[in-house]
């Protein structure tokens, strides 16, 4: 039995077991607990620094050991389109044309106070940890996908081209900070158009480059409140919705709209569409590999006839 098979019929198993559950069960008891960590670390973005030079997504790249990108790094070309983080790109830079000349931001995940995709998961796949890092578990993860439905920046992306996908996200370089490191992106910035430290530090840093320079800066720091609170924030010159940022969240934490419209989902709902997506994925890829040997074959035998024709 191949590895592949292993995953799917590991992930059939649980599924079954979890479609066993009494009936009634649904998902307003799977996450009850507001996490909201005020002094976790975070950054803090200063789109007015940022040139575009996008060493901070070849540094995400590199750290995380994701594949090179369609495009080089120093291809400006890749500034034509709006991108979204993917399976294949934690991070990446966006130009924006505004009302003070072009502008660079960088999206990734904005690690929120109280996640929406946390409160979304069905099994726990997901953890906001003290660091200020939110995380994935590959292991715990059913692929239902409710995490991309219920966060409001639409950062997790899934594998839709692998026979076993995975949600893949940004994840604050946890193992990095955790040992004291600072995340890659960070790191490697020219411009220090990123600080890494205490959340309530970066808010007071913040506060202060916008009382010294009012000029320069717009009077908010977005991600203070925004979401009720993230652990990644922006300052910018412009209003947040020219580069792009979603102005629309409110202050209120998302994970409250996430339970209320959760609780009314029977879990067979999530259950099922997961497992027949796996299935799908599963069987296709099966066929793909017959379709493959067959041609190998036919080709083998077409190479043997003609041989056999030269004699």
């Amino acid at each position: 039995m191949n590895r592949d098979r292993r995953r799917f019929l590991k992930l059939l198993g649980f599924g079954t077991v979890a479609l066993g559950m009494q009936p009634g069960n649904t998902l307003a008891s799977i996450d009850d607990t507001k996490i909201n960590r005020p002094d976790s670390y975070g950054v803090l973005c200063d789109v007015t620094r940022c040139v575009g030079c996008r060493s901070c997504e070849e540094a995400c790249n590199t750290v995380n050991r994701l594949p090179a990108p369609d495009k080089p790094f120093d291809d400006y070309a890749v500034f034509e389109e709006k991108r979204r983080p993917t399976s294949k790109a934690f991070t990446v830079v966006n130009q924006y044309q505004t009302s003070k000349g072009t502008l660079f931001r960088k999206i990734q995940c904005n690690h929120c106070l109280e996640p929406a995709c946390a409160s979304a998961c069905l099994v726990h796949a997901y953890q906001k940890m003290p660091e200020g890092s939110v995380i994935w578990d590959e292991k715990l993860c059913i692929g239902c996908r409710y995490c991309m439905h219920a966060c409001p920046f639409y950062v997790p992306a899934f594998e839709y081209e692998s026979p076993v996908p995975r949600i893949r996200k940004c994840t604050l370089c946890y193992d990095r900070i955790h040992t004291g490191q600072l995340p890659g992106c960070v790191e490697a910035c020219p411009m220090e158009a990123l600080i890494f430290g205490k959340r309530s530090d970066l808010i007071r840093i913040a506060r202060e480059r916008i009382r010294k320079s009012p000029e320069r800066y717009l009077d908010h720091v977005y991600g203070e409140l925004e979401a009720g609170g993230t652990s990644w924030m922006y300052l910018s010159s412009v209003p947040f919705h020219e580069i792009g940022l979603n102005t629309s969240v409110g202050t209120y934490p998302m994970v409250e709209y996430t339970r209320g419209f959760l609780s009314s989902v029977p879990l067979v709902l999530v259950i099922w569409p997961a497992l027949l997506s796996s299935f799908y994925a599963f069987t296709k890829r099966n066929s793909e590999i017959k379709k493959h040997n067959n041609g190998e074959h036919k080709e083998e035998v077409k190479n043997s006839v003609h041989a056999k024709g030269g004699e």
